[in-house]
């Protein structure tokens, strides 16, 4: 692409050079800068581009983007200077690839808990429905039924306008995308013209990163604050933030809740292992799900569908064969009835609205175990918050390592430790190796006890210093079982 055109509607403050540079790739990595790219010299969270312009020189940039100038210019080179590199690199990544999200209708899904299950469902839900669709999610990126293993929630902007260029290439209609927080503040998603957008709650989450609860939902807020009139934002009325998600926005505003009064209405009637009976919208569905947060995620799944404009009776028709994302709630049964529910809980709230779907279904008969943990390098004042919330609704809990990271397993369960008063004392024991703790978990069940490992649902690897290492909840319990292959 010609740099001229490349820029036509970015904000450039002052071009040094040729503005007919031809631009052979777009980069804001210096190391995977080759002859002609034009690099993107960003400031990141922890790294300043700025710092590596002389390595994309060296690479063969033609063109740099820069907030500073750098002395000694070349005159064989291009210098674009712009106000803010994060903003215009996903400018600049919608004109390399000639704006794909005008050519789809990009629906984002952001909150702390259920992103995941909404945005899959969406896109098994258009598919059935016969569209050409794409997804991107935590698990994975997906044009139609072709699967790519997602590296982020929401990846940079590069790849994400990349993505939604193969997408239109593909002749999808629609993507189907999780928007997180990080992602938002980091303007990874600028470029993008969203049809819509929806909001599911937001908890105790990411305060490692963004410190105050006030600054997580302000970078919550800002996807909404950025939609277009024509767009559709839809918000959960049962989390008290709801409102205040939508309430700057420019687009068309719609609620939806399973307590009270909005556009979108649904109440569980029934409840069991097997699913759930909804009144969805005035209409008795069975679902396959379990728990009042699925209930919520799907009726979110419900009025996006009809918001885009598809029949009522086919949407409730198809939503009835939906089944649980990878990872979430998750059942496996041993042959003598022992269950166990594998789930990404990994926050208090999520963590909490699982063991309040467990207990829904339980008959008092039973007993619960769960198995948590917290991941290391993260948000540290929930980790005490994580071990209170599994002891308020378990009569066994085991505490033990999740994703360490960095950090020391064995400090991350003090952390968490934390959170023990001393009347739960007796029933709390930490094994600090996560497949021992869920050895003892399946010992200690008897026939008809629940088991919830929570933490980690669809991952199959364990991160320890840096490195990632085969391990899968799922793998674990059915082995404990004798389920395995």
């Amino acid at each position: 692409m010609i740099l001229n055109r490349l820029i036509e509607n970015i904000n450039a403050l002052q071009v040094v050079g040729d503005l007919y540079n031809e631009v052979s790739s777009l980069e804001f990595d210096s190391r995977k800068v080759v002859q002609g790219s034009a690099f993107v010299a960003q400031r990141g969270v922890h790294v300043d581009g700025h710092k590596f312009i002389g390595a994309a020189l060296e690479n063969g940039a033609s063109v740099i983007f820069c907030e500073e100038l750098p002395t000694g210019l070349s005159e064989k080179v291009t210098y674009v200077k712009i106000a803010d590199s994060n903003q215009v690199l996903g400018e600049l990544a919608a004109a390399f690839y000639d704006y794909p999200s005008g050519k789809i209708k990009v629906v984002g899904v952001t909150g702390t808990n259920g992103k995941t299950s909404i945005a899959t469902l969406l896109h098994r839900l258009f598919r059935w429905q016969g569209y050409n669709v794409g997804l991107i999610s935590t698990i994975s990126y997906k044009i139609n039924e072709r699967e790519e293993t997602a590296s982020h929630t929401t990846p940079d902007a590069l790849k994400i306008q990349k993505l939604l260029a193969e997408m239109a290439d593909a002749g999808c209609e629609y993507c189907f995308m999780e928007v997180s927080s990080h992602a938002a503040h980091q303007k990874r998603i600028a470029g993008i013209d969203y049809a819509g957008a929806i909001f599911t709650n937001i908890t105790h989450d990411h305060l490692d990163y963004h410190h105050t609860f006030a600054e997580y939902i302000k970078a919550k807020k800002l996807f909404f604050d950025g939609l277009k009139s024509d767009a559709f934002a839809i918000t959960n009325l049962d989390d008290k933030n709801g409102l205040v998600m939508i309430q700057n926005t420019k687009a068309q505003k719609y609620t939806y809740s399973n307590r009270s009064m909005a556009d979108f209405r649904c109440k569980v009637l029934e409840s069991h292992f097997d699913g759930m009976l909804l009144n969805l919208d005035g209409q008795e569905i069975w679902t396959r799900f379990v728990g009042l947060f699925n209930a919520s995620n799907l009726l979110a799944v419900y009025a996006t569908a009809v918001l885009l404009g598809q029949n009522k009776e086919e949407v409730l028709a198809h939503m009835s064969k939906l089944q649980p994302v990878q990872g979430r709630f998750e059942t496996i049964r041993s042959l003598d009835g022992k269950y166990a529910i594998v789930d990404y809980a990994h926050t208090p709230d999520a963590l909490k609205n699982v063991l309040g779907a467990i207990a829904e279904i339980r008959t008092r008969n039973e007993q619960v175990i769960t198995v948590v943990g917290a991941g290391g390098d993260r948000d540290k004042t929930k980790r005490p918050e994580m071990a209170r919330e599994a002891l308020l609704a378990s009569d066994k809990v085991i505490l033990t390592s999740d994703n360490p990271r960095t950090e020391n397993p064995e400090q991350i369960i003090r952390d968490m430790e934390a959170g023990v008063e001393p009347q739960y004392k007796n029933k709390v024991v930490s094994i600090e190796n996560r497949r021992e703790a869920i050895k003892t978990a399946a010992l200690l069940a008897q026939p008809g006890d629940i088991i919830l490992i929570a933490g980690k649902g669809h991952e199959n690897y364990q991160e320890v210093n840096g490195v990632k290492h085969h391990f899968d909840d799922r793998e674990e319990i059915k082995k404990c079982f004798g389920l395995d292959d």
